[in-house]
């Protein structure tokens, strides 16, 4: 499984979906980066092949990054997190 994660403008948490193959994953993130650079479409509208009831809609110019990440045992370095943009300690 392959995780595309953005970080919106002003927004704490990156938003994230899921596809199953590395082809669909990577036609994903080319979306968003190209919706990135050109500014069209206007919004980005995604849905989750993990979860198929989740889906976003995203004004491209409030996109700030996008990541694309294989999900297995070894994301996150054992650490039980998956890799991020930003990390927050807990105290």
């Amino acid at each position: 499984m392959f995780s595309i994660d953005l970080t919106v403008k002003n927004t704490a948490f990156p938003i994230s979906i899921e596809r199953k193959t590395s082809e669909d994953a990577e036609a994903v993130y080319q979306l968003i980066v190209a919706a990135m650079q050109t500014g069209s479409p206007d919004i980005v509208e995604l849905t989750s092949e993990g979860k198929t009831e989740k889906k976003v809609a995203v004004r491209a110019s409030e996109i700030s990054g996008v990541q694309l990440i294989q999900k297995d045992g070894a994301a996150g370095g054992g650490t039980g997190r998956p890799p991020g943009f930003f990390a927050i300690a807990a105290e």
